[in-house]
Order: structure tokens, then sequence, then C-alpha cells
């Protein structure tokens, strides 16, 4: 079975400003590919699991958080890393329900399902507690940190 990194996107990818999807907007953290090489060291998948509930309310478009997680895709190509996949709810409960949407957990069941991923083994990055609900209903621990948080200062809580 694999292991897997999952990672929230804003406040532990990029910064956190509260909706993010304008480019120019979008400041990828010091540390973040430090992290990400790491944690490929170590074997990990690296998943990306994240809200974007702007889209349902009508803040922004899918075309946005599209472009977005493209550039985010080129800026990693060119250290030699890639997600395994991206995931991202565009829902909100106000607008549409889902169960899609963290605190619940069908992304990253869907991860473990498709990438053959150990939950025991795995663990999610986030800065709400809804990231950590959503992995802990399905067995992936856990780790919540203050937003913005560079991903090397967390090494020492993934086991290698």
């Amino acid at each position: 079975m694999n292991k897997a990194i999952f990672l929230d996107r804003d406040g532990v990818i990029n910064r956190e400003r509260g909706f993010t999807y304008r480019l120019e907007d979008f400041e990828i953290l010091p540390g973040l590919i430090e992290g990400l090489k790491e944690f490929r060291r170590r074997g990990y998948l690296l998943i990306v699991v994240s809200n974007q509930s702007g889209i349902a309310k009508g803040l922004y478009k899918q075309t946005d958080v599209e472009i977005l997680h493209t550039y985010l895709i080129e800026t990693l190509k060119e250290s030699g890393l890639a997600f395994d996949e991206i995931y991202y709810c565009v829902h909100h409960p106000d607008v549409s329900k889902c169960i899609c949407r963290k605190p619940d957990s069908l992304f990253v069941e869907k991860a473990l399902a498709r990438f053959n991923i150990d939950p025991a083994q795995s663990y999610f990055i986030g800065d709400k507690e809804r990231d950590t609900e959503a992995a802990e209903k399905v067995g992936v621990k856990g780790i919540l940190i203050e937003a913005n948080t560079p991903l090397p200062e967390l090494m020492q809580f993934i086991k290698a």
C-alpha cells in the first residue's frame, strides 16, 4: 500500500488571504518546494484537497481556480515535482449540499481507493479544523497548523 500527504491549499500551499482566485494574489509559501521534495524523498504521494466555496457563492469561476492550479503545477514542474491529484469542492452549504466539502471526507476517500493508500501511514496538513476532521473520519492523521506555516517546520511530525 501507498502512503500520502494530503494538503489543504489556502494557508498550506499558498498564502491565506481569504478567497484567493486571482493569479496576482496567489503567493506560493516559502519552503513549499523544499517540503514537498522531502515528503517525496520519504515516499509519500502528494494530494491536494481544497474547499473552493467562492465558486458556489458566485465570487469567482471554476476557470479562475483552474488558472491558479495550472500555475501551481507549472511552478512545481520546474522543480521536478508534481501533485498526484488536486481535488477541490465547488460547493457551499448555504448554496448547495454535498459530501465532498471538508469536513466531509469524500475526496480523501476517493484518493485512498484510487491510489491504494494506507490511511494509518498518511497525514493531512491543514489550517482549519475541518481539514483534520475530514482526515480523521477515514483514519488519516490530521496535522492542524497555523495558516502560512512553512512545510519544512512540520517534518518532525511526519514519519520517514
